[in-house]
């Protein structure tokens, strides 16, 4: 709390304010925005007609939840044709199998010669060979099936509906829709590079806390730390910082600008004072701190980190020591000062 100081004869009119302890969070404050967890662009793998669609715009999907169709129909008849020469090349190598056998018992009775052998143990070897194959095609047959069921890879919410119901679809090429992943979500700030080691410094003790604000009217979001990025943006001089948050009401949402600030530590019992009150001379940081007898005394001290317009004094200060925030030019060691009301509390 501040006060007004009038003078009095000799005594010089300033305001002051009481130097104050108390816990004080040590917080780095940025502009951040929210980024889905994980976003997936949901696109056709096979080519064909977009025969339904399950879901609508907006609505929240979870995994494995069917979001296309596309049509069926020339892909089951892909699947019977593979199936049925599947059928055929295996009838056609147990026969040759069969054939295999009768000559290699000729063959031993002296009755086949070695070359007809030969030519039916490669037979029924190509044959063999013939339907691994079909049973390859048949597998990718049906995979190719199962591609006209279009799945929700993730837990998320849709978005818009870029290609409709009726639509000829290509096979990995135009997106039918995006999912974004809302809880959780992160949020991205960037903080300057001089930042680092204190951020490196506090890291190494745990997880640190991150409160996302949207807006100034609700409680902010809370969440942790999760990632400092490996290089420096050359460009701005700052490094990119990931916050994770549960995001349970999916207030934060993917594209918002937010008031981000990361916790540090807690400063306890840290002794406070308006920042306007340090002035910087030749020695460095000083305070002019006004005296039980009225007079003005110039008080070097060590300034620690800003806190809002507050800043932490570090050595030079006790509490509830009065320290003069506007006048100072006015002022010099012994100068008299006078309170108007007798009280700075």
């Amino acid at each position: 709390m501040e006060s007004k100081v009038t003078v009095i004869g000799v005594a010089v009119g300033v305001i002051v304010a009481v130097a104050v302890q108390k816990d004080v969070p040590l917080e780095l404050k940025a502009v951040g925005t929210v980024r889905a967890y994980s976003t997936v662009s949901v696109k056709s793998r096979v080519e064909g007609h977009l025969a339904r669609v399950y879901f609508v715009e907006g609505q929240e999907v979870k995994r494995d939840d069917p979001l296309f169709l596309v049509d069926p129909r020339p892909f089951e008849a892909a699947v019977r044709q593979a199936e049925a020469n599947l059928a055929r090349d295996r009838a056609q190598a147990e026969n040759a199998r069969v054939e295999l056998e009768r000559f290699a018992r000729l063959a031993r009775q002296g009755v086949a010669s070695r070359e007809e052998y030969d030519q039916a143990r490669t037979r029924a070897r190509s044959l063999d060979a013939t339907v691994a194959a079909d049973e390859a095609a048949v597998e990718s047959a049906r995979i190719q099936l199962q591609y006209c069921s279009i799945r929700s890879p993730i837990d998320g919410r849709a978005g818009q509906l870029l290609v409709h119901e009726g639509n000829v679809v290509k096979a990995n090429e135009t997106p039918l829709a995006v999912i974004n992943q809302l809880r959780p979500a992160y949020v991205e700030f960037s903080v300057p590079q001089q930042d680092l080691p204190e951020i490196r410094k506090h890291m190494a003790g745990g997880a640190l806390p991150v409160e996302a604000r949207p807006d100034d009217a609700g409680p902010p979001a809370a969440g942790q730390l999760t990632f400092v990025n490996n290089t420096v943006d050359t460009s701005t001089g700052t490094v990119l910082l990931k916050g994770t948050f549960p995001n349970p009401d999916e207030e934060l949402w993917p594209g918002q600008f937010v008031n981000v600030a990361l916790r540090l530590t807690t400063l306890n019992a840290a002794v406070m004072v308006p920042a306007r009150a340090v002035q910087t001379g030749q020695q460095g940081k000083y305070v002019f701190v006004v005296r039980p007898d009225g007079t003005a005394e110039s008080r070097p001290v060590v300034v620690g980190h800003m806190v809002g317009d507050d800043v932490v004094i570090e050595k030079g200060l006790a509490p509830g020591e009065q320290v003069v925030t506007e006048g100072q030019l006015r002022l010099g060691p012994g100068v008299r000062v006078e309170v108007k009301d007798g009280s700075t509390g």
